[in-house]
């Protein structure tokens, strides 16, 4: 038990002081008792939890998070991703929602959302972005890039956005060096619309007219393979009944199988929706989509009523 508290709560120094006095303990132990008392089997376990108690206590220092403050940086970290990618309130007729699930059930992803309403909240800039990776590593680079894509988003042109945020990720140098992301303009008074993509899947457009889905197709390189790229946006209206539906590969790829098979059966899924209405239809296309859990998954749904 000091030995796990140790791993838990101390740095290396005061650490390697304690498993050194354990390790004395053991031999007073031994030379008094000898190994008829104290068994071979206890010293086997005794030195394998010190050892991994110590490693743990040296990865956290070299952190520089040892102590309690490791496990409150981390939910911090958690808390921040979760409240990023809450949409700002919308005005009647509009909803949204969003969906962010890490791979495994695990507290922490790859995927995150920035939104803003702009223009005296007339017109709702979002972004759904994918960082490469799974877990810790890709949370704290989402956590990193979500600060900066926020800062952005709002504050330059939207045809600017993206060839920024390009930029940014490219100067990081990142090993797993890249990210895709949608980003969508919404003209909350006209319902008019542009979407472009940096090697995200194609955005869904439920037209409520036809009753029919459809992709929308946006297309343009990932974030952070060249320095400079352009993006060609792609633009729509939504009327009434309208929807759209921006999702990351997690949630429609499957290894060995076409991303079109998944991609399909997301849509119809959504056209399940309609019948009944959008209103928590995030969550239960997640639920229903990502049985697995194997990828980082995220999903964004805005319609109009």
């Amino acid at each position: 038990l000091p030995l796990i508290g140790g791993g838990l709560l101390l740095g290396t120094r005061a650490m390697r002081r304690l498993v050194l006095a354990v390790v004395g303990c053991l031999v007073y132990a031994i030379a008094v008792m000898g190994l008829t008392v104290v068994r071979p089997g206890a010293l086997v376990v005794v030195v394998i939890t010190a050892g991994v108690a110590y490693e743990f206590a040296r990865s956290r220092d070299e952190t520089g998070l040892a102590g309690a403050s490791g496990d409150t940086f981390l939910v911090e970290l958690r808390d921040r991703l979760q409240q990023q990618g809450e949409l700002p309130p919308m005005p009647v007729p509009w909803s949204g929602e969003t969906m962010l699930c890490p791979a495994g059930g695990g507290p922490f992803a790859g995927d995150f959302v920035v939104s803003a309403l702009t223009d005296d909240g007339s017109r709702l800039e979002l972004a759904l972005v994918d960082v490469s990776g799974k877990g810790l590593d890709a949370g704290t680079r989402a956590l990193l890039l979500s600060g900066a894509l926020g800062g952005l988003l709002g504050s330059l042109r939207p045809e600017e956005f993206l060839p920024a945020a390009n930029r940014y990720v490219d100067r990081q140098d990142w090993e797993e060096g890249f990210a895709t992301a949608v980003h969508l303009v919404l003209d909350l008074s006209e319902g008019t619309f542009a979407v472009e993509s940096a090697g995200h899947p194609p955005v869904a457009h439920f037209d409520a007219g036809s009753g029919r889905w459809s992709l929308l197709p946006a297309e343009g390189l990932a974030l952070g393979l060249v320095p400079e790229v352009t993006y060609a946006p792609v633009a729509g209206r939504l009327d009434a009944g309208d929807a759209l539906l921006l999702y990351t590969d997690g949630l429609v790829e499957v290894p060995g199988r076409d991303l079109a098979l998944g991609i399909d059966k997301l849509l119809g899924e959504a056209e399940r929706l309609v019948p009944q209405g959008f209103a928590g239809g995030a969550e239960l296309l997640v639920s229903r989509i990502a049985t697995g859990g194997s990828d980082d998954r995220g999903l964004v749904l805005i319609w109009r009523a």
